[in-house]
């Protein structure tokens, strides 16, 4: 498989743009996400009490015109995420995912969550997303938005970070918890999305 292009710088005070990709920089997401999820696990508050039933999270296919992307580069970030997830986080089950536009691989989203008993989602969620305002950059704009007829919490903001601006979006509610970047998009259009991955990816008993 061919190396993905290098990702290209993008003005913070622009809109971001379709950045291009490079094996380095699938690495630098997945350390930015293995911290992330460790600052969650440190705040997390685990109770397997509270609740008798709970939610689960799966990978379809396909959500809307974007596919499962199992190419090596995406499949070895995604497990890297969820592994690091698993790893400092006590859930039920976690997962990491790329979905892509088979016509266009730089139109992509990079997910990776989890499920559990969350004993202060609004907490975590703020926590966890606040993590990104380290020295690697900032978010931005960070702001509520709705969660969808599946409840819980939902906030997005942009990303300022060494690849260029990107929307970055997170749910949680007291089973589960999930962030996911959204390159090229703008975060009206990430929190779209966001809501339409989690009706596809969360399945709650």
């Amino acid at each position: 498989m061919s190396e993905l292009p290098l990702l290209e710088p993008v003005d913070e005070a622009e809109e971001p743009t379709s950045p291009r990709w490079s094996r380095r920089h699938w690495i630098t997401l997945g350390t930015v996400g293995a911290v992330l999820v460790a600052t969650v696990g440190t705040f997390g508050v685990i109770d397997w009490r509270r609740h008798h039933s709970g939610s689960t999270l799966t990978t379809p296919q396909t959500v809307g015109k974007l596919h499962h992307d199992t190419a090596a580069d995406a499949a070895q970030t995604a497990d890297y995420l969820r592994d690091a997830l698993g790893a400092d986080v006590s859930l039920r089950s976690t997962l990491g995912a790329v979905y892509s536009d088979p016509a266009n691989k730089d139109d992509l989203v990079l997910f990776f969550g989890g499920t559990g008993d969350l004993a202060s989602p609004d907490q975590q969620l703020a926590s966890a997303l606040a993590l990104l305002d380290d020295g690697s950059g900032s978010i931005t704009g960070l702001h509520d938005v709705s969660a969808g007829s599946l409840g819980g919490t939902m906030r997005c903001g942009t990303s300022n970070g060494d690849g260029g601006a990107m929307s970055v979006c997170g749910w949680a509610d007291h089973d589960s918890l999930a962030v996911a970047l959204f390159p090229g998009r703008s975060v009206d259009e990430s929190a779209g999305l966001m809501r339409e991955l989690r009706t596809a990816m969360e399945h709650q008993n």
